[in-house]
C-alpha cells in the first residue's frame, strides 16, 4: 500500500500555478452569466473523482447511479488519473466538472481564485459534519463544500512485540512523558521502538499536541516560529536522537507503515488507511489502536480529508447540491465505509460506525480534537521545504526549522 497524504507532486503545483494564471489574466470565475445560464431540469452532471482504487470507484459509481435513477437526472464518475492536475486544467480552461474532489491541501488555492462555488450553508443538516471539518472547508468565512469523510492519526501498538518487551496494557502511552518512558523500555530490549514519518503530515500532530501550529485559524497569519512549535520540534528531535523513533528510510521502508508491518518497530504513528495497507500486505500482523499520546496542551492528531466541490461555473449547481446531500446522507456514508475504509465526517453516523468498526474507535474520537491542514493558498512549495526541513530534524537546530517555515509562510501570506 502507497503511502497517503504526504508528497505532493510538481506536475500539480504547475496545474494550480495554471489556474492563479487563469484567475488573475481573466476576470476570475464569479461569472454571472454562468449563474444565469443554470438548468433547472433533469440534468447530466459530471463528477470527477481521486479514487483509491477499485472498490472506491465502483462504490462511488453505484451511489451515483443510484441517486440519478431515483432522481430523474444523468450522473457520470470519472476516476482521474492525476486529480490536482485534471481539475486545475480542467478549472483553469473553463470546463470544469460539475462536481469533484477537493483535497483540503488544496482547497483555499481553489476557493481563493473564485473557482469554488460556496454552497456549504445550502445543505440540508449542514451544521451535522464535524466542525473540525466544517472550518477546513471554510473560507473568508464561508463554507464552501460538504467534507466528503475523513481520516485522523492515532498510535499502533504491536502487539507481540509489545509482548516481547515486557510490556502490558499499563504501559500504553498517554503522555508525551509515557510515550518517552514506554519508547526506553522497549529499546532496552533490543527492539525499536517506533516508526515515525518524516513530513508534516505526521510530525506535524505534535505541533498540535503543544498548542501549535503553521498559520492562524484564518489562515491569514504566520504562526510557525512559536514557543509552542519549538517545544514539539524539540522533543521529536530527543526521540529521533535518542534512537526512540526513526523515519521510515533509516528502517528501509517507504512509509511508517510498512516499517511497522515488517515487525521492525513496535510502535507507529499512521492512518485509518493503515488497516488496509496491513491486511493487504501484513495480513499476520497483530496489532492494536490507541489515541496518540497528548502534550503539553492535551489531545491533538491531524485530520485528512476531501470535500465535494462544486464548480462555480457549472449550469447544474442545484442538481449538483442535491447529488452532495445524497452522497453525504449518513446511510451513504456508511456505505461507503464499509466498501473502501473510510469515515463518515457526519456527527451523528459516529454511533453507527463504531457499532461496525469498534477497533477503529480511537480514530474517530480524533475528529474532536483534530487539527486539519493549512488553510491558506499557494503554501505548496513552502510547506515541501518544510518537509525537507524536517526529514533532516535529527541533525538540524528546531529553531532553524520554524524561523525559515515563518519567513516563508509571511511572505507567502503577505503577497
Amino acid at each position: 500500500m502507497a503511502r497517503r497524504f504526504i508528497r505532493r507532486s510538481a506536475v500539480a503545483g504547475i496545474a494550480v500555478a495554471a489556474l492563479f494564471g487563469s484567475a488573475a489574466c481573466g476576470g476570475g470565475f464569479d461569472d454571472d452569466n454562468a449563474d444565469s445560464a443554470q438548468s433547472s431540469g433533469p440534468a447530466s452532471i459530471q463528477i470527477l473523482i481521486g479514487s483509491s482504487g477499485e472498490a472506491e470507484t465502483k462504490a462511488v459509481q453505484d451511489a451515483a447511479t443510484a441517486w440519478a435513477t431515483s432522481s430523474g437526472n444523468t450522473a457520470t464518475v470519472t476516476p482521474a488519473q492525476d486529480l490536482t492536475q485534471q481539475l486545475g486544467q480542467a478549472l483553469a480552461g473553463g470546463t470544469p466538472p460539475d462536481v469533484f474532489y477537493v483535497d483540503a491541501g488544496r482547497f483555499a488555492d481553489y476557493a481563493s481564485v473564485g473557482a469554488l462555488e460556496p454552497y456549504g450553508d445550502k445543505l440540508a443538516d449542514g451544521g451535522d459534519f464535524y466542525d473540525s471539518l466544517r472550518q477546513t472547508f471554510t473560507y473568508d468565512g464561508k463554507f464552501y463544500c460538504a467534507p466528503k469523510d475523513f481520516s485522523t492519526l492515532a498510535l499502533e501498538i504491536n502487539t507481540d512485540l509489545w509482548a516481547k518487551a515486557g510490556l502490558t496494557d499499563a504501559d500504553i502511552p498517554t503522555t508525551w512523558e509515557q510515550l518517552t518512558s514506554t519508547a526506553q523500555k522497549i529499546k532496552a530490549k533490543g527492539i525499536t521502538p517506533m516508526a515515525i514519518g518524516d513530513t508534516r503530515d505526521r510530525v506535524g500532530a505534535f505541533l498540535a499536541q503543544a498548542g501549535g501550529w503553521i498559520t492562524s485559524p484564518d489562515g491569514k497569519q504566520a504562526t510557525a516560529d512559536s514557543p509552542a512549535n519549538l517545544q514539539a520540534l524539540e522533543y521529536v528531535k530527543t526521540l529521533l536522537a535518542g534512537g526512540l523513533a526513526q523515519y521510515p528510510k533509516q528502517l528501509d521502508a517507504g512509509w511508517a507503515g510498512e516499517a511497522f508491518g515488517k515487525g521492525k518497530v513496535a510502535m507507529t504513528i499512521e492512518g485509518n488507511w493503515i488497516k488496509g495497507g496491513l491486511q493487504n500486505d501484513f495480513p499476520d500482523v497483530k496489532y492494536t489502536v490507541h489515541p496518540l499520546p497528548a502534550g503539553p496542551k492535551g489531545q491533538g492528531t491531524l485530520s485528512f480529508t476531501n470535500c465535494w466541490g462544486i464548480a462555480a461555473k457549472s449550469q447544474h449547481k442545484e442538481q449538483a447540491i442535491k447529488f452532495v446531500e445524497a452522497m453525504t446522507s449518513v446511510d451513504q456514508q456508511m456505505a461507503f465505509a464499509k466498501a473502501f475504509g473510510v469515515m463518515p465526517s457526519r456527527e451523528s453516523a459516529r454511533d453507527q460506525y463504531t457499532q461496525a468498526f469498534p477497533a477503529d474507535k480511537p480514530f474517530i474520537d480524533g475528529a474532536e480534537y483534530a487539527q486539519g491542514p493549512v488553510n491558506a493558498p499557494k503554501m505548496d512549495s513552502v510547506l515541501v521545504d518544510f518537509d525537507a526541513q524536517l526529514s533532516a530534524l535529527a541533525s538540524t537546530d528546531p529553531k532553524t526549522i520554524l524561523q525559515n517555515l515563518q519567513k516563508n509562510t509571511a511572505a507567502t501570506l503577505g503577497g
